[in-house]
């Protein structure tokens, strides 16, 4: 490490001197905060920062706007609030997730780095606050109260449109595809996990393709969800220190930027106090995992096999499957999925704890707000990349034994549901436990006792005709 590395300045705060890293675009306040909170000993997710980015760029432009920060002074920081924006400091955004609930160090860290590339690009030197002050002029009508929930709902709201939205349209996409492909391979259904009756595999994955279909009209209802701002609120929700039409033009100006709905929310107590919207849109998010698992731990109980299971599907061969088992090839991409499904819950669960009144909502603010904007950010970054994957390496390669399926359809004891509006459900029911003890089929036993006639029964045991309504 050179001296460069390792050399400090002196910045100072409302509560003294600080020794900040040289190097380093934060100033004292983000400093306290990272030698407070050394819990998680990771920051607050790229996405809130970059939020913040856009959020201070967007306060700034206002600000300019309604007269109240100068031209001179509101340019570099829309620039530098831009870059922010663009991820091109994230290294510079060091608080821990584990911090004040508010989020009060977050927003104090994008003040203070925002300011001192603001100041260098006016020729001044970091740590100044001359002529741009973190809280006079990149703060300049906000409090940590309202920007840091009006952050989360950015960040969350930017990743569902720009991340899930188009990674579940790509997994509705391939699953839709199986079901037109494969619509006219009938297999056994099951239920209870026992021989139903026949279900042709096209309506098994059409139904999985609206599992599908639902999940991306889940996520857009997460996006509505977050649509309202907290900006404009400031400390408690009464507005105090900025202008009437701040957070309306603030919202206006990132709806813009983000191609997202955002309004200024119609109640700023009920913004900051609770993150009822929130905990729904975590609840969307946490359906969509639920769905996903649905249909990865199908895939993997029909590609269960290759002698001994169902193999009804045939899963791509994607890696070795054991350490001592040669030939072994496990369903590795569904395990996967099962498992962010597992991760995906367990964070919508301290979505809903932050959420709680007593917990994180208390009076007139949450202040659980860091820990519930991460475990969003995280559920719904690996929805996305566990989707993409889904499709990548296991439902492009996916295939269809149908050589099987048929085999299985003709040996089921459940083909004898068709007959039963004929021979009565007692009789049914009597001839498929005699086709079980004596290990014969339906169709076989049927015959030998002139139940019906052959053409009749060869009408009713057609699989294709039990999977459609007469």
């Amino acid at each position: 490490m050179d001296q460069a590395e390792t050399a400090t300045r002196t910045e100072t705060d409302s509560m003294g001197q600080m020794q900040v890293p040289g190097w380093a675009l934060w100033g004292a306040s983000t400093q306290r905060a990272v030698e407070n909170f050394p819990i998680a000993r990771r920051p607050v997710p790229a996405g809130i920062t970059r939020a913040f980015g856009l959020l201070k760029a967007a306060c700034a432009r206002v600000n300019q706007d309604l007269g109240r920060l100068a031209p001179e002074l509101a340019g570099p920081i829309i620039e530098a609030a831009g870059e922010v924006a663009e991820g091109r400091h994230d290294r510079h955004f060091v608080v821990d997730v584990y911090q004040t609930g508010s989020g009060t160090s977050s927003n104090m860290n994008a003040n203070e780095v925002i300011a001192n590339l603001a100041n260098q690009k006016l020729g001044r030197p970091i740590g100044t606050k001359k002529p741009v002050h973190p809280n006079d002029h990149v703060n300049m009508g906000q409090s940590s109260n309202d920007t840091f929930p009006t952050a989360m709902h950015i960040a969350a709201a930017v990743q569902l449109h720009r991340e899930l939205i188009p990674a579940l349209k790509r997994l509705h996409g391939s699953l839709d595809e199986k079901a037109r492909a494969w619509d006219r391979i009938i297999k056994i259904g099951r239920t209870h996990l026992m021989d139903a009756t026949p279900i042709r595999v096209g309506q098994v994955f059409a139904g999985y393709g609206d599992q599908a279909r639902q999940a991306i009209e889940r996520a857009e209802a997460a996006v509505q969800c977050l649509s309202p701002l907290a900006i404009g609120g400031t400390a408690v929700g009464t507005g105090i220190n900025t202008h009437p039409e701040f957070g309306s033009r603030v919202a206006a100006g990132l709806s813009s930027r983000t191609g997202i709905r955002f309004v200024e929310a119609r109640n700023h107590p009920e913004a900051q106090a609770a993150k009822d919207g929130f905990v729904q849109a975590g609840g969307y998010v946490k359906t969509i995992a639920v769905s996903l698992s649905k249909i990865a731990n199908d895939i993997r109980w029909l590609g269960s096999g290759p002698r001994c299971g169902l193999f009804e599907l045939l899963l791509p061969e994607i890696q070795p499957g054991s350490s001592i088992m040669p030939g072994k090839v496990n369903p590795v991409i569904c395990e996967s999925v099962i498992q962010v499904a597992c991760r995906v819950i367990g964070n919508d669960a301290t979505i809903t704890c932050g959420g709680f009144g007593g917990v994180g909502s208390i009076l007139e603010l949450n202040v659980a707000m860091p820990v519930m904007a991460d475990a969003m950010i995280e559920s719904i970054a690996l929805l996305a990349n566990a989707s993409n994957v889904f499709v990548d390496k296991l439902l492009d390669g996916l295939a269809c034994n149908q050589q099987r399926c048929a085999e299985l359809i003709e040996q089921s004891l459940m083909m004898v549901t068709s007959l039963a509006p004929e021979i009565g459900y007692d009789n049914a029911a009597k001839l498929a436990r005699q086709a079980f003890n004596e290990n014969r089929t339906i169709r076989e036993l049927a015959l030998e006792q002139k139940l019906l006639d052959p053409a009749r029964l060869d009408q009713l045991l057609d699989p294709a005709r039990m999977t459609r309504p007469d």
